[in-house]
Formats: structure tokens, C-alpha cells, sequence
């Protein structure tokens, strides 16, 4: 993906996009397209101290200055308050992000390329210069800004505390805070020379200000290289940041690996598709190995996103599965596996000496989900039955008999979750005391996905020579009990809960997967009323709202401080990942046609032009629910991209 100059014609257009490329341990780089940071979470080198957990903002940037003969050309771009930017993005030339971000800048006959990439599974930044310099002696700065933060929190300059040194090729420092850890900012040319000034002071984030975020970071400024360029010279040089005790020095051989590996990548998943390739390479963001297991674990979302049971099994399909990634899948099964307790999966993952929290009714039904999909790629019986199966049916021994968050079988054989305060489906804000969207009692997606578990389960049972009878009898009666009481005959569709005192009528995307589901419960012509009711009033380009617009209750705009946004969440504001289970429904009801795939693929095709907006080349978690329906939270959602990948690949290629 290429981008020119019209895409920051003013300094604030050139804060709309944003990249990100990752370390496979959790840590991350990620900034504007200008090379602006418009976020507190972003950096050059964001390092998971505990992978892929405890992220610390270490090199918020570099800035350049090129001095050609007695002018001076400061390429870098920050924003301060008052209006003050310093707008070094009018001497860029192209942005550039195919398996690396890279900046092209031009001043006079000057040309300069910027590179970026990890040293994978290492908390090691390579920044890869070359310059091309033209008729005049040149001099090249690069200053580095440091910090020690948490990534998601700022901190004033008087805690930018640094013990620092330098030798000739090397800069150290070791932030008071924590002692243990050696910063190491190495560089193969020029002179480490000291800044004249110590501090970068009010960088202000865009942002932050939209979200009512602390909009204001300080940096630490050491050391500034200087490099001569020859008339006609060219010059390449490496520039280095980590906090490994072993790092790679050469800058380009990183960039090289980096682009070897993601390339690697697609050609094993073998797609031979523009967009299902892009989708590819985002979804290799949010695979990392999790320290405290040794296994793969998914993180939901960038920047701020750990690693969560319920998207990861929502996820695991497109990101592992459709990109052929299969030791990946079972590592991440094998991961979660450990951790199930009282027959449920874990919804926040544990690290080390921290508790798994349970607080999901969904994660362990889509378990199953991924269980089946995974046989359905890679007919690993033999894995399942040895150390899932005996897993599995913990969970439905769970669910059957009782477990925490009032998660339970009723007497009509349907799952009973929540109550209280208790938010236990993905519609989960609380704010304090206020319950935003309660769903208790027996919500509509948790019952399709118990049926689909206990199909799953017949399926299993019989393979593995059990006893597959009481699977396939409970079966039956959950079917019973469901169509007798989801179906909303006013509406055309299916309540989105119902309970004992009072049914929910809410428009609501939940539904989709009493269709979209491998097994499901309704006949032909309910399943299609159902989707063309999600159609009629949900779908919006790039997902599905998540209550329809003419509910009382529907907020159109996701966007103010935090209480707002909440208020917004789950209330009209516009899911991608939802949009997977509606493709898959909409072909499915319609016969799998030629026909039906053509305007699944129209109503895709949204996503593919969304690649080039936002985060470069992946997926928002969530997008406004009115026009023009402006992609707003974590700027790259791993079930976005996962559902997206999967439906795509499945359902309309």
C-alpha cells in the first residue's frame, strides 16, 4: 500500500491513518503515517517486559534534521499545544506499508528511506536509513526520544530519570524506575554527540483529545548522531533500540528477515488474493507467545488489547486455520485447555502469579466452535482425543450442572448466564453501578452455541467410541425448547433474550449465529427472514450495528469521553467481527449460488477499501453506527480481521 503526498496535504489529514507492525511477544511499533504520534500507546519500540503482557513505551521516536550546505531541513513531525506543529511531513515524499512501514523523504537533491521492523521475538527495533545525498555536503541528525512508561499512561518530565552513558557506537540508559533493565541505542555510523537540549517537551496527542485521554508526553533527549554524507554519496545506516541482552546490529538484515518471514507467510497460506493476502499479514499481529504457558496465545487488539479467551476462539479460524497456521492453532487450543476451571475457559488470561478471571459465558462455547473448525482443517483426531476431549466435557458438566456467574442449564434445557452486575456475553460494559446492556437469562448466540457444542460433542463421542446418545438426545430438546420460545413472529427474527417474566425484543446481531453456525436449529424460511431482518437493520458497510436504529436506545456515534463511548458500545455502534457470521449466514440461506456469493462479496468489498484507512492494512474493532460510519476503538481487532479472513476465504472466494 502507497501513499503520496494528497494524503497529508494539512498536518491534521495526516493524522487520520495510522500503522502498526509487532514482535510476535506482544510488544509493538506504531505511529502515523507522517511519523506524528497521535496516541499515548504509540512508539518505535513498545517492549513486553513479560510476553505478550507488562508494555512499556521505550523510543517514542526518532527526529531527523538533514542539514544540506547552510540550510537546514527537519523532517520530523510533532504536534504541541497551541497549534504549534513542527510539519517535517512536507518533505515526505511517499509512505509506504507492505510487509514494513517505510517513509520516503526528499529536500533539495537530498533523498532519505526509512525503514522499520523487529527483530522477531525480540523486544529489538530496527530503523534502517539510506541516504542519497546530491551536490552538497550533508549532515544527517537523528535525535532519539526516550521514555519509560506504561504504554497506556503518560507521565510528567520529572519522571524521565535516567542513569546514561555512551561509547562510540552505543547509547545506555537505565531508567530509575527500574533498575534492571539496560536500554541499548546502537548505531554503525557517524558521532554520538550530546543534545542541546535534554528534554523534548508537550508533545500533544490528537488523539487524547478526542478521547479525553492526559494528551500530553515529555520525552528524553540525551544524544543526538551526526553523520557527514559526501557529495554524491550514499550511505546506509542502522540504527538499533533494544533491551535484549543479545540483539541483531545490522538494521537491514532485520528489515530483510522481516520481510522474508512475512512473505513466508502468505505463500504458506496460499490464498492468491489480493485481499485475502493483506488479511494474511495483519492477522500475523496478534499470534504471540505467551511467557507464563509456552504456547501461542492471540491478542484481541492493538494498542491497548491483551490476550482475551472469548476473541481469541472467535478469532482463531481466520488468523490460524485459513492461513494454514495449524501447530499455531493447536498451540493456542493447548493454551486454554490448561486453564479451563469449572467447566469455563478463561475471558482475561492469566500471567505469572495472577489468576485466570472466568467472567465469559460465550468463550467456552466457541471452543467447541474452534475445536470442530480445527478437525475441519487438519483431521487431528488423535491430538483431540488425547488432551481436549476429557476438556470439553468438563465444560458441558459445567454448564449442565451449574457453574459461576449463574451460568447454568434451566429446566427447558437452555443456558441461564449472568445477573446482578454480572456481564458474561461480549455485550459486557458496566459502568460502576449502571449495567448498559443486561442480558440476563438466556441469551440468544449462548443457546445456538450450546446446541453447536452438543452436536459437536455427539460428533466427538462416536469418533472416540463413548456415548454419543445423551449428546445427541440433549440436542434435540435444547432445539425444542429454543424454536417453542426465540422466535419473535412480530419482528420476523429472534429475540435477542428471553427469560421467565420478560422476553427481549431487541434488534440485535447475536441472532446471526443461530444461522451462521455449522449447527443450527431453524428451518429454511426462518433462518432467511432472520437474515434479511439483520440485513434491513444492521448491516453498515463494514460490520453490523449492534442494535438497530430504530430502537430508542440507539446511540449512532461512538466518539467523547469515556463514559460516552460506553454509553455507545454495544447500544448502535458498529462491530466488524459480526460481519463474518453474517456472510456466512447470507450465502448459506441462498443456497451457496454464484449468485448469492456476488453480493456477499459486494458487501464486503467495504472492508478492502477500509485497509487503506484507519490502521494500514488491517481492521478496526469498531466503527460508528451512523454515516459515514468513521472506525473508531482499537485500530486493529484480531476477531475483525479473524471473522473478516475467515468468511471471505469460506464463503465468497
Amino acid at each position: 500500500m502507497r501513499f503520496g503526498k494528497g494524503y497529508w496535504k494539512t498536518f491534521e489529514a495526516g493524522l487520520e491513518r495510522e500503522w502498526v507492525t509487532t514482535n510476535g511477544i506482544g510488544g509493538y511499533a506504531g505511529s502515523s503515517i507522517i511519523g506524528a504520534n497521535t496516541r499515548n500507546h504509540q512508539g518505535l519500540l513498545v517492549a513486553s517486559l513479560r510476553a505478550p503482557v507488562s508494555r512499556y513505551a521505550i523510543l517514542t521516536k526518532i527526529n531527523e534534521k538533514i542539514d544540506i550546505g547552510e540550510k537546514e531541513y527537519s523532517l520530523y513531525t510533532n504536534q504541541h499545544p497551541g497549534g504549534w506543529n513542527e510539519e517535517g511531513q512536507k518533505y515526505l515524499q511517499r509512505f509506504i506499508y507492505e510487509e514494513n512501514p517505510k517513509f520516503v523523504y526528499q529536500a533539495e537533491e537530498v533523498f532519505l528511506t526509512k525503514e522499520i521492523a523487529f527483530e522477531w521475538e525480540k523486544n529489538t527495533i530496527a530503523v534502517a536509513y539510506e541516504i542519497t545525498n546530491g551536490s552538497k555536503q550533508t549532515k544527517l541528525s537523528l535525535t532519539p526520544l526516550f521514555t519509560y512508561r506504561e504504554h497506556d499512561n503518560n507521565k510528567e518530565r520529572a519522571a524521565l530519570k535516567f542513569e546514561y552513558k555512551k561509547s562510540k557506537d552505543t547509547m545506555y540508559l537505565i531508567p530509575e524506575e527500574n533498575k534492571e533493565l539496560l536500554i541499548k541505542a546502537y548505531v554503525d555510523a557517524g558521532n554520538i554527540v550530546n543534545s542541546e537540549e535534554m528534554f523534548v517537551r508537550d508533545l500533544e496527542y490528537q488523539t487524547e483529545i478526542a478521547t479525553g485521554g492526559n494528551c500530553i508526553d515529555n520525552a528524553f533527549t540525551p544524544y543526538t548522531v551526526e553523520i557527514d554524507v559526501a557529495p554524491y554519496e550514499t550511505r546506509k545506516i542502522s540504527f538499533i533500540c533494544s533491551i535484549e541482552e543479545d540483539y541483531e546490529k545490522d538494521a537491514f538484515k532485520i528489515i530483510n528477515a522481516s520481510r522474508e518471514r512475512i512473505r513466508g507467510l502468505v505463500k504458506t497460506a496460499d490464498l492468491k488474493d489480493e485481499f485475502a493476502d493483506t488479511l494474511v499479514k495483519a492477522a500475523d499481529q496478534f499470534i504471540v507467545q505467551r511467557r507464563s504457558t509456552g504456547y501461542k496465545t492471540v491478542m484481541a487488539g492493538y494498542p491497548w488489547f491483551t490476550d482475551w479467551g472469548r476473541d481469541t476462539m472467535i478469532a482463531l479460524q481466520g488468523l490460524t486455520l485459513v492461513t494454514k497456521r495449524y501447530e499455531d492453532a493447536k498451540g493456542i487450543l493447548r493454551t486454554f485447555a490448561k486453564y479451563i476451571k469449572n467447566g469455563l475457559v478463561p475471558n482475561m488470561f492469566p500471567d505469572e502469579g495472577v489468576d485466570p478471571i472466568y467472567n465469559t459465558v460465550d468463550a467456552a462455547m466457541w471452543y467447541f466452535y474452534s475445536v470442530d473448525k480445527y478437525l475441519e482443517y487438519t483431521d487431528d483426531y488423535k491430538f483431540i482425543e488425547e488432551e481436549i476431549y476429557p476438556k470439553l466435557e468438563e465444560i458441558i458438566e459445567g454448564y449442565k450442572n451449574g457453574t459461576e456467574f449463574s451460568i447454568y442449564m434451566d429446566k427447558d434445557y437452555l443456558i441461564h448466564a449472568g445477573g446482578g452486575f454480572d456481564q458474561v456475553t461480549w455485550m459486557d460494559v458496566r459502568v460502576g453501578e449502571w449495567v448498559v446492556t443486561p442480558r440476563h437469562g438466556k441469551p440468544v448466540e449462548i443457546s445456538a452455541l450450546w446446541y453447536n457444542a452438543l452436536r459437536v460433542m455427539e460428533k466427538l463421542a462416536k469418533k472416540f467410541g463413548k456415548n454419543d446418545k445423551e449428546y445427541g438426545e440433549l440436542a434435540e430438546k435444547v432445539k425444542k425448547s429454543f424454536n417453542e420460545k426465540f422466535w419473535n413472529e412480530e419482528k420476523g427474527c429472534l429475540y435477542d433474550v428471553v427469560d421467565d417474566t420478560e422476553n427481549d425484543p431487541k434488534i440485535r446481531p447475536n441472532q446471526i449465529y443461530a444461522v451462521s453456525l455449522p449447527y443450527t436449529m431453524l428451518d429454511d424460511e426462518k433462518s432467511k427472514k432472520i437474515v434479511n431482518t439483520v440485513m434491513e437493520h444492521l448491516y453498515a458497510s463494514y460490520g453490523l450495528r449492534s442494535l438497530s436504529p430504530e430502537d430508542a436506545e440507539y446511540i449512532g456515534q461512538y466518539k467523547g469521553k469515556l463514559h460516552d463511548r460506553d454509553a455507545a458500545y454495544h447500544q448502535g455502534t458498529t462491530w466488524a467481527f459480526p460481519l463474518g457470521g453474517f456472510i456466512t449466514a447470507y450465502v448459506k440461506v441462498n443456497g451457496r449460488t454464484e449468485e448469492a456469493k456476488k453480493r456477499a462479496r459486494m458487501m464486503i468489498e467495504p472492508v478492502e477499501d477500509h485497509l487503506r484507512d484507519g490502521c494500514i492494512g488491517s481492521i478496526a474493532e469498531i466503527f460508528d453506527g451512523n454515516e459515514p460510519i468513521i472506525s473508531r476503538g482499537c485500530y486493529a481487532q484480531a476477531w475483525s480481521v479473524g471473522e473478516i479472513l475467515r468468511a471471505y476465504v469460506e464463503d465468497v472466494m
